[in-house]
């Protein structure tokens, strides 16, 4: 025999308005916890001290210190968009 559910004193639309709102509040919960990959961009030296405004000396002692990390990429150095937005946000609490 067939596993039957039966549901009493419900309409079918009560049934059908239930089970959006079921779904609605998973997506909801989705959509809050979503975090969309994205290509991290890789900021040059120049550019990691143009954007937070400071001295070389003070990148050097940052990435020292491992407030920072620097990516060597061949000879160059390169910093993360993502660590830099990150101290910055730490900063913010």
């Amino acid at each position: 025999m067939e596993d039957i559910t039966q549901l009493h004193n419900t309409t079918p639309e009560k049934l059908a308005q239930s089970i959006f709102k079921g779904i609605d509040e998973r997506l909801e919960d989705f959509k809050r916890s979503f975090q969309p990959k994205t290509a991290d961009e890789f900021l040059t030296t120049k550019d990691l001290e143009n954007e937070l405004k400071i001295s070389s000396v003070t990148r050097w002692e940052w990435g020292k210190k491992g407030i920072l990390t620097p990516r060597k990429i061949g000879n160059r150095t390169y910093y993360l968009r993502s660590d830099v937005m990150e101290l910055l946000n730490k900063g913010d609490k």
